[in-house]
């Protein structure tokens, strides 16, 4: 590699909207500023809901209940 051609990878701090702050290391000049991270982002505090416009859950119930009790029952009766 040639010397004094790259860029400098330094530590920045990145602050969130939320408040969060935490180091990384970047080519980036100064602190960097975020929306959203990993602490408040909902998929990764589990608070992430599936919303299902469609009804294709409901749809899906709907049509296999029928065979879902079929099972059921013969997994109950003796043999």
């Amino acid at each position: 590699m040639k010397a004094g051609i790259h860029p400098a990878y330094n530590e920045v701090n990145v602050t969130c909207a939320c408040g969060h702050v935490f180091k990384t290391r970047s080519t980036h000049k100064g602190d960097i500023r975020v929306e959203i991270c990993s602490s408040c982002h909902p998929f990764f505090t589990g608070r992430q809901k599936l919303v299902d416009t469609a009804g294709r859950i409901d749809k899906f119930e709907k049509k296999y209940k029928a065979s879902r009790g079929d099972k059921d029952k013969r997994e109950k009766q003796p043999a």
